[in-house]
């Protein structure tokens, strides 16, 4: 008769416990380690993915960047503890394959706690975390985790002007493969450049563009272009630039949704009368979060609306008299409330919005058109450019959401490609080229197909006929009659009675983040301020982000923040997978 999980982790701790250094200090150590240990073995077990639907995921707002240069983590021992454990000890000692004590759970737990290691650190004062005990044993790389620092310093050349003024080198291939390539081949700067401008210009367009002009609304590439362009002109001390300098929204009541929409009125102002926008004070950012220059400001959570210089340029300006007299500087104060908010759409381009297809269904029909076109078409625009790419905060917050959603599916599936022996046996560390280059482009893992569904209810139902979960669930399951392999949600909603029926729905996944909801109908304003300011800002954003990256997504048309996640779908490459609507009264 085999042992059970329990009998042989028992006899493992045992064996263990046998070869300890006879040090007071080490044996103290060693207790709390195993007693560690057993807490996280029964922890995770229970906290399956398969338990996510009851729990939730959790939510930190704690910063980490998991990836390194190498294609795996070195886990230290801390030796401050006094005692030293060695690859032996844990590899030999205990001998996990005789106890058997690694089967595929125990082994996918500990890989999912190695992960985890650097998280717990940084958010434990005391530095001590359960994967410490393992010394320099070689780890997988979590393919759900996003090299932060390289993705931001990649996206910064992508998102500046040449010495000469030159176009940012959007001709090249994405990922590391471009700059590399260019490094490696053509030692030069120079070199470089003219290697980056044998492709036609007008026939290139931004890198944070996805998929064709057919998978996004209509001239989505070529407006994206020319929006960079506008915000990052070649001179920005030309006397002939204008500014408009505008702090964002802090009128009480007003959520992320409706700041966003008031810069973006900013934005329309800002290319109707030929004006660099530049964005000031911005209080969702105000708080410990956001450190440097980038506290109180939108760079904390992505790249700034336009370059350093222009900035620097339009802050100066203020200073100067005549630079108000002659209008060279503008700010909010300056444009009515009408005209930030319901004010005239930028017809440089035309009038594409003519000309975009339905693809939003409600109670069952396509809905042909939609109220104000113009608009909706102008502020996914305008969303897509200021969300370009995400700053390093925001990137390490999604790590965090990831790895507390996926990180154990994850681990699972890592393991069925290294080593069965593994961590006995050690991890190919080294990466191919196509590894390095071709491949670094990927995103981040994360279970596909997923749905995103964001429920708003709560102080909503004073602007519209807010829709119970169940009309929700209705939607999903009208999904997955079309795409059978879909059973993951990803759960956006302020109140805590929809988590609760989620738990009545058994056959789905759901992901959510695990922060404080609300219970009753107290008003946003209200319930974010009991979160703090930090936490109601972060956690949406991180919501916001992947609901824009699901597969698929359900939401009210009767709300700002689904109308805006819908506009960053549609100028995201996902224009057609649709959008189903529970509303039936309210079109914008």
């Amino acid at each position: 008769m085999e042992p059970t999980p329990q009998k042989t982790l028992e006899r493992a701790i045992s064996l263990r416990a046998m070869q300890i250094s006879s040090s007071f200090s080490c044996k103290i150590w060693v207790l709390g380690f195993f007693c560690g240990v057993c807490l996280t073995y029964l922890f995770l077990v229970a906290f399956t993915p398969y338990k996510t639907a009851e729990y939730g995921q959790m939510y930190s707002s704690t910063q980490w960047d998991a990836s390194s240069k190498s294609s795996s983590l070195d886990l230290e021992v801390d030796d401050s503890a006094g005692c030293k454990f060695s690859r032996n000890d844990i590899n030999g000692s205990a001998n996990f394959e005789e106890s058997r004590i690694l089967g595929d759970i125990d082994r996918s737990t500990l890989l999912y706690s190695a992960w985890s290691s650097p998280l717990a650190e940084l958010s434990n004062s005391n530095g001590e975390s359960f994967s410490s005990g393992l010394k320099t044993i070689s780890v997988p790389r979590p393919p759900h985790l996003e090299n932060c620092k390289t993705s931001v310093d990649i996206n910064k050349n992508l998102d500046k002007r040449g010495q000469n003024g030159s176009l940012p080198p959007w001709t090249l291939w994405k990922g590391n493969l471009g700059l590399k390539f260019l490094q490696s081949v053509f030692p030069t700067k120079e070199q470089q450049l003219q290697f980056a401008s044998l492709a036609t210009f007008q026939n290139v367009y931004p890198p944070w563009v996805v998929g064709s002009d057919e998978d996004n609304f209509p001239l989505t590439r070529r407006v994206q272009r020319d929006l960079w362009i506008h915000q990052h002109p070649e001179n920005c001390n030309d006397p002939n630039t204008h500014f408009l300098v505008a702090e964002w929204e802090r009128l009480p009541g007003l959520g992320i949704g409706a700041q966003l929409v008031g810069m973006v009125g900013l934005l329309a102002i800002a290319i109707n009368e030929n004006r660099i926008l530049v964005t000031s004070y911005y209080n969702r950012a105000d708080h410990g979060g956001c450190q440097g220059s980038s506290h109180a400001d939108w760079s904390c959570y992505f790249f700034p609306e336009t370059s350093q210089e222009c900035r620097n340029r339009a802050f100066d300006l203020m200073k100067s008299k005549k630079a108000w007299d002659d209008r060279i500087i503008t700010v909010k104060d300056n444009y009515t409330s009408k005209e930030i908010w319901a004010g005239r759409i930028p017809r440089i381009w035309g009038d594409p919005w003519n000309y975009m297809q339905p693809t939003t269904d409600v109670d069952g029909n396509m809905l042909p058109h939609h109220r104000k076109m113009d608009r909706r078409w102008w502020r996914a625009q305008a969303i897509r450019y200021l969300m370009r790419f995400k700053s390093e905060y925001t990137c390490k917050l999604l790590n965090v959401a990831r790895h507390e959603a996926f990180g154990l599916q994850a681990a699972q599936i890592v393991l069925r490609s290294i080593p069965s022996g593994w961590p006995k046996e050690s991890v190919n560390r080294s990466l191919s080229d196509i590894e390095k280059f071709v491949w670094s482009d990927h995103k981040p893992w994360i279970p596909r197909p997923i749905l995103s569904m964001h429920v708003r209810m709560g102080d909503k139902a004073c602007e519209m006929k807010v829709v119970e979960f169940e009309n929700y669930m209705q939607l999903a399951d009208r999904i997955r009659k079309h795409f059978p392999h879909l059973n993951s949600i990803w759960l956006s909603t302020e109140m805590q009675e929809v988590i609760d029926k989620s738990r009545f729905y058994p056959n789905w996944r759901f992901y959510y983040t695990n922060v404080t909801r609300q219970k009753g109908n107290m008003t946003m304003a209200t319930y974010e301020a009991s979160l703090g300011r930090e936490t109601s800002t972060n956690y949406p954003l991180v919501n916001f982000i992947m609901a824009t990256e699901a597969d698929f997504f359900i939401g009210a048309l009767g709300s700002t923040w689904c109308f805006l996640i819908d506009g960053m779908r549609n100028t995201g490459g996902k224009v057609m997978a649709g959008y189903l609507s529970v509303n039936k009264d309210r079109f914008w």
